[in-house]
């Protein structure tokens, strides 16, 4: 039972030092004048995303690639069937009001970019080069897009208050002492987290004859998708389905582009062969399937919420059987 209570252990201490690292980079970043819109696209982006990265980094570290490479497809086939199903049976989801379009187009071509330099056989740093030049293509686009609308209408320029609003964990009253704490909880708390998880996962595999690829598909990548999964699940109550399109559509994104680009320029990511015959597939078409969501202006009903989260359970029964 120890290696499992060491991986819960290693998951609650990443999840909470993710947040943690969040609200300081953020409070930083808004206390030295970086705009609150800056922060919510890169900062905490990065934060958020900041348990796969260092599971990714580390399993790569300690030779276990497939570790790696099965957390960022797991956590994206997950983000897509239950961080959106399990909220919408919940709450319906009202994406008909939303316009995703553009940034969901962005995500699919980065999946085929993903699965194309993954048929190479190997995530190189070249491959981790190329993943990076796009995800700086994606966000710079991003920051010239708000620039436009800013000046396209002078109604749209947030105050410098209302913009802290919309980010999560903003606290502009915030001292700088508990600013430096929460960095420092992140920092430490980030690496220990990810130590304990890959360490114990990968001792679970072993006793049970499973494949650290497949731990990485299941375990460790639903797992980093909670704090998806928690936001999804608050947007859809609270009537913000942009928020949770939003978040999925960012978080896949950012998985495919950010996290394999900076593991794969630490050091090379083998592909293991059942990925080019399965899983790579189940995620284009998990990505794919919320396409009447996105083009067609249809919301996400409690059938669908159903729906998506069977398949989620199908498909991790598929990976383990």
């Amino acid at each position: 039972m120890m290696p499992w209570l060491l991986s819960v252990l290693g998951l609650v201490i990443l999840l909470l030092a993710g947040d943690a690292l969040v609200k300081g980079a953020v409070n930083l970043s808004l206390r030295v004048g970086i705009p609150a819109l800056i922060v919510s696209l890169t900062i905490v982006a990065f934060g958020t995303s900041a348990p796969e990265l260092l599971i990714s980094v580390n399993a790569v570290l300690d030779d276990k690639p497939g570790l790696a490479l099965g957390n960022v497809v797991g956590s994206n086939t997950a983000n897509i069937l239950m961080v959106l199903g399990v909220p919408a049976i919940l709450s319906v989801l009202h994406t008909s009001e939303c316009d995703t379009r553009k940034t969901y187009v962005f995500m699919l071509v980065a999946s085929v970019l993903f699965i194309g330099l993954a048929f190479l056989g190997e995530f190189t740093l070249v491959s981790g080069l190329i993943l990076l030049a796009a995800l700086a293509f994606v966000l710079t686009d991003a920051f010239l897009e708000a620039g436009r609308h800013r000046s396209a209408n002078a109604a749209l320029a947030l105050s410098e208050a209302d913009g802290i609003e919309d980010v999560e964990g903003a606290d502009p009253d915030m001292p700088w002492w508990q600013i430096s704490v929460f960095l420092v909880l992140g920092l430490v708390g980030l690496p220990l987290g990810a130590d304990l998880l890959v360490d114990n996962a990968s001792i679970i595999a072993r006793q049970y004859g499973v494949s650290d690829t497949v731990i990485g598909l299941t375990l460790v990548a639903l797992g980093t998708s909670l704090p998806e999964l928690a936001t999804t699940v608050m947007a859809a109550l609270r009537k913000q389905a942009d928020v949770a399109l939003g978040n999925v559509i960012g978080s896949n994104m950012f998985n495919l582009l950010a996290i394999i680009g900076i593991t794969a320029v630490i050091g090379p990511i083998p592909v293991d062969p059942e990925f080019l015959r399965f899983d790579l597939w189940v995620m284009l078409a998990a990505s794919l399937l919320i396409v009447p969501f996105v083009f067609f202006k249809q919301d996400i009903g409690r059938v669908w919420g159903v729906i998506l989260t069977g398949l989620y359970v199908a498909y991790v029964v598929i990976v383990l059987s």
